[in-house]
């Protein structure tokens, strides 16, 4: 209310914020509404918890342009195919190995928290227990990455793998920040022996999840911002598969109402999407779904 009685300078400056905010957040209303009106699945676009920031401070703050420097991108070995047929649908939340949501908070870490979600999983195959581990060891002990900056999965794994492995979410706590390196040997719970690349075919990349876990994986996060629920499937010019530019965590898929679908652990919190997850159309390579999977190996 301040904001509306210019009495000082602050309150004179407040308005223009205000103004600016409104001005994005009306442009904004018109890119979800053309993204609405042109998707080819189920989804909803419209006002989200990122609607008054403009595409640059959203890309800026909450997503991670390193990962679309291809030449930055260390080889990895590729994964061994599955044998049998994938199941029509598979969620591992179903089967308990995906922890709940959470949240990144102003920092572009979703890189760390892409590889801590696959970790969980294949700790989860190998042992039967669900931990939420540290992403923060990541963003703060991962010399190759940028911490908030920006990071890639492939660089995390090796990281991890010269640490010594990984303390969990309450050792080691979240704070959104870059801090100095606070890790010990000793309250390791979860280490990695090695990683693998997968396939870039949708078909097998869900024969392998289903078999092995839930997948690090990244997409170009445009429509991302706008997204509220159902199976999103924006045009390619709204989501070039080269520009990607986020990673999640892919732990399931099927169809609804006909409509084939990823489903997609999102680090935007609860509040984010459905409950914090994202839904993408399956079977076209969308945003470039299938350009970057990879998983941790347990031995």
């Amino acid at each position: 209310i301040v904001c509306h009685i210019p009495v000082d300078t602050h309150s004179t400056f407040c308005t223009h914020k205000a103004d600016h905010r409104l001005r994005i957040f009306h442009q904004n209303l018109k890119t979800a509404e053309k993204l609405q009106s042109l998707d080819q699945g189920s989804a909803e676009y419209g006002v989200t918890k990122f609607s008054d920031l403009t595409e640059e401070e959203f890309r800026s703050t909450y997503l991670n342009p390193l990962l679309s420097q291809w030449t930055l991108h260390r080889p990895m070995k590729p994964a061994a195919p599955v044998q049998g047929p994938a199941p029509d649908s598979w969620d591992w939340r179903d089967h308990g190995g995906v922890s709940p949501v959470k949240n990144q908070g102003m920092c572009g870490s979703c890189w760390a928290f892409s590889v801590i979600g696959n970790i969980e999983g294949q700790w989860f195959l190998k042992n039967g227990t669900l931990l939420s581990l540290s992403e923060q060891e990541l963003v703060d002990c991962d010399g190759l990455d940028q911490a908030c900056r920006g990071g890639l999965p492939s660089n995390a794994y090796e990281a991890i793998e010269k640490l010594g492995g990984v303390e969990t979410e309450s050792d080691y706590s979240y704070t959104g920040h870059k801090q100095t390196c606070d890790f010990t040997t000793g309250k390791v719970v979860a280490y990695i022996n090695s990683s693998v690349e997968l396939s870039k075919d949708e078909k097998e990349i869900a024969a392998w999840l289903a078999e092995n876990g839930p997948i690090s994986v990244a997409l170009n996060a445009f429509a991302m911002q706008f997204y509220r629920k159902g199976v999103s499937h924006p045009l390619k010019i709204f989501c070039n598969p080269w520009m990607i530019d986020h990673a999640v965590l892919m732990v399931g898929y099927g169809e609804r109402k006909g409509i084939p679908f990823w489903a997609i652990k999102n680090s935007w919190g609860e509040d984010y999407g459905e409950q914090g997850y994202y839904y993408l159309y399956r079977g076209s390579n969308a945003c470039g779904i299938n350009k970057m999977c990879s998983s941790a190996v347990v031995n």
